[in-house]
């Protein structure tokens, strides 16, 4: 008869984040909270908050942002969805409602209190995906320049420790347009990292 693993630190803190309700008055459409770890992830990736696709799903990067950021990584969605090698942690884990020009930003909370005691037990993570300009504050500092574009095209500065990137969202197609140098230098190197990091 086989025996049942003990709960983790990682596992019981899991059940702590989804079942938080820290900022449930300030969200339209309430508390759900979206991420995924496991105490051997070797890569993660660290967005800024769920969409109403995703709130709905339950399930990180289910939608047109997801499709192209895999496609980003060149990975299918069986691989993308690994959690044993794959860690899904975005800087806000609710949809945090609408905004004038699209989603809020991601609310503050998660970082505050739930980051710093998440990354830690993340000990296997040699790469870090940071997507948009909240991920970027949060793992870059003072490290990161003046905008976005800026610090992407410096990936050279951070990487193969942190790979800053563009959010994925098809609201920055124009952004794609005007920087083609990201799809011609940035993917492919990021892509080599990837294989490297999560080649058996």
């Amino acid at each position: 008869m086989s025996r049942q693993r003990a709960p983790s630190e990682l596992d019981t803190l899991l059940l702590d984040i989804r079942a938080c309700r820290l900022c449930e008055a300030h969200l339209p459409l309430g508390p759900r909270p979206v991420l995924r770890a496991s105490a051997t992830a070797k890569l993660l990736i660290v967005g800024q908050a769920p969409g109403t696709l995703v709130h709905g799903s339950g399930v990180p990067q289910d939608d047109a942002s997801g499709v192209r950021l895999r496609g980003w990584l060149g990975l299918d969605k069986a691989d993308f969805y690994d959690e044993k090698t794959i860690a899904i942690v975005p800087m806000g884990f609710c949809y945090p409602g609408r905004g004038a020009s699209g989603d809020l930003p991601p609310r503050p909370e998660c970082r505050a209190t739930w980051h710093p005691r998440l990354l830690p037990l993340l000990p296997d993570v040699a790469t870090v995906l940071a997507i948009g300009q909240y991920a970027q504050a949060y793992f870059l500092g003072e490290r990161r320049k003046k905008t976005l574009t800026d610090t992407v095209q410096a990936w050279g500065e951070y990487a193969p420790a942190v790979f800053p990137l563009p959010h994925p969202s098809p609201r920055n197609v124009g952004w794609f347009m005007h920087n083609p140098w990201f799809e011609s230098e940035v993917v492919p190197t990021l892509r080599r990292q990837i294989q490297t990091l999560l080649m058996p």
